[in-house]
């Protein structure tokens, strides 16, 4: 095939007076270096965790957009306080999209980079919203003859995340979890894995008809947190289950310390186990998204045996190595179509992504919707 010149990218900008643009600007076909390759972007979807480098911290209630077509370009208004907390930001146009699939068109020098010319690939870049990307050899993952570019073009973000809790909980000595924000489509794979390899889990939903989608997979601890029942199912769940560790994808509120409440009630049924200082057995919330960005309240009040931290997936894939790393890629890999599955509700071209009435739509990050971007389109 034919290559082109020049390609777009979308990128995002915050400016010196105080406004966030989101648009499509034009670059010069890569080049790629002996162990690169450039992809031609066919899909990749749009997560929580792109839409914090989209919009960071401006105010999407008034964004609109100007220009049509790939002339379109997303403005919206940044306060004084969202101007303070990304000022580095000012003036550099930064790409977005952390994963996607499409069909690799050229390569560099190295063996492993020529022996994937031709061949689907899924790959985690950060530059996805592009028709096509540049991106290292090795961070590419090859998909199954069976599988199309948009069956592989979540295969980084949420299946490795699902996978990577599981890990950790074993790693750090914990025998079962807690989860929040679980109807979502991470947590609907959290649970299929957890089903799968036997380890308990406590979900935690905000309405019944997301516990109702858990129930559909099978899930057997769903609490909702707008019940008035809330805090005693969780208790009871988490009694059950014995659950130390949870992660909270809110990440604001008081969400993770009622958490930590109930797991040191849960501890306090066990006959001997009163102490002034708490329960003996550590607890720990990780929080590894920012659904509510208000901040996090701790009432303290489940003894000294606790944590509260950040969690990342690539932090963690780093510290379990390149070996452990590549065992989760080939799962994810070969459940593509059963464990790892992704739902899409729309299809969207780059310029369609900066639409007004899209953006709104998969802005409020609603439970079932997930938007996928086809470059191609």
């Amino acid at each position: 095939m034919t290559l082109p010149t020049k390609y777009y990218q979308m990128t995002s900008t915050v400016t010196k007076d105080a406004q966030l643009r989101m648009e499509l600007v034009q670059n010069d076909f890569p080049k790629p270096k002996p162990h690169e390759v450039v992809i031609r972007v066919e899909a990749s979807p749009i997560n929580p965790s792109d839409q914090g480098v989209m919009f960071g911290w401006s105010n999407m209630a008034n964004a609109y957009h100007k220009g049509e077509g790939l002339e379109r370009v997303l403005i919206a208004p940044i306060s004084d306080q969202g101007m303070g907390i990304m000022k580095a930001r000012i003036g550099q146009n930064l790409p977005v999209g952390n994963e996607g699939a499409g069909t690799v068109v050229l390569t560099g020098d190295s063996e492993e980079a020529k022996a994937l010319m031709g061949k689907k690939v899924a790959a985690l870049s950060g530059s996805m919203y592009a028709e096509y990307c540049c991106v290292p050899a090795m961070t590419c993952l090859p998909l199954f003859d069976e599988n199309s570019c948009k069956d592989g073009a979540s295969s980084f973000v949420n299946p490795l995340t699902a996978l990577s809790m599981v890990e950790t909980m074993k790693l750090e000595g914990h025998k079962s979890l807690v989860h929040t924000a679980a109807a979502s489509n991470l947590g609907q794979m959290l649970n299929k894995v957890c089903i799968a390899d036997g380890v308990e889990l406590v979900n935690i939903v905000r309405r019944e008809e997301q516990a109702d989608i858990l129930r559909n997979l099978g899930a057997k601890y769903i609490c909702n947190s707008s019940s008035e029942a809330f805090m005693p199912d969780l208790i009871n769940a988490i009694h059950e289950t014995g659950a130390t560790l949870a992660f909270d994808a809110t990440g604001g509120g008081g969400l993770a310390s009622q958490i930590l409440t109930a797991m040191e009630s849960a501890a306090a049924r066990t006959p001997g186990a009163y102490s002034i200082y708490g329960s003996i057995k550590h607890k720990q919330v990780y929080l590894y998204g920012g659904l509510d960005i208000s901040p996090s309240v701790l009432s303290r009040g489940y003894g000294m045996a606790w944590g509260v931290g950040g969690w990342l997936l690539p932090n963690f894939l780093a510290r379990i190595g390149m070996e452990a790393g590549n065992k989760l890629r080939m799962r994810v890999a070969a459940e593509l179509k059963t464990t790892f599955k992704s739902n899409y509700t729309n299809e969207i071209s780059l310029a369609d992504a900066l639409e007004i009435n899209n953006v709104t739509n998969y802005f409020a990050k609603t439970t079932g919707e997930k938007f996928l971007i086809c470059p191609q389109l």
